[in-house]
C-alpha cells in the first residue's frame, strides 16, 4: 500500500541534523514507493529556503538537495511566511509589498501560511516532523 506523506522541518539547514535527517527520510520514503506532496519549513527550518546559503565545496548543499528532490518528485516546498520574514528569508512578493530592493527565497520554495499547512495535513496519510 502506497502512502502519501507530508514533512514538517523545524531545524535549520546547518547547525542541526533535522533538515539532513528529514531529507534522508524523504529519499527512503520515495525509494519504497510512497509519495511526498509537501515539505513545510517552519521555525528555524525556514532558513533552508535562503538563496544566500553558500556551503564550502566539501559540504552538503542541503538547500540544493531539497530543490532537486522537489523537482524530480513534484514535491511542494513551502516556508511559513511569518517565520521566514522574522528570520530574513524574503520572497519576491513580500519584498515588493514591503518596498524592499531585494529578496532571497531560493528557487522552488514558496511562502505560505499555517492555514494552508493545516488544510494540506488533512490530505496526507502520514505527517512526520523533524
Amino acid at each position: 500500500m502506497s502512502l502519501v506523506y507530508g514533512l514538517v522541518v523545524n531545524g535549520p539547514a546547518y547547525g542541526s541534523q533535522a533538515s539532513r535527517k528529514a531529507f534522508q527520510f524523504a529519499e527512503a520514503v520515495l525509494t519504497e514507493g510512497h509519495s511526498i506532496k509537501k515539505v513545510f519549513f517552519y521555525q528555524e527550518g525556514v532558513l533552508n529556503a535562503s538563496s544566500l546559503i553558500l556551503p564550502a565545496n566539501d559540504e552538503v548543499d542541503i538547500t540544493k538537495q531539497w530543490q532537486d528532490l522537489a523537482q524530480r518528485h513534484d514535491i511542494e516546498l513551502e516556508t511559513c511566511v511569518a517565520a521566514a520574514l522574522r528570520r530574513g528569508v524574503i520572497g519576491e512578493d513580500e519584498a515588493n509589498q514591503h518596498q524592499l530592493k531585494q529578496h532571497n527565497l531560493a528557487v522552488g520554495f514558496q511562502q505560505a501560511g499555517l492555514g494552508g499547512l493545516t488544510t494540506a495535513l488533512l490530505k496526507f496519510d502520514r505527517v512526520v516532523q523533524f
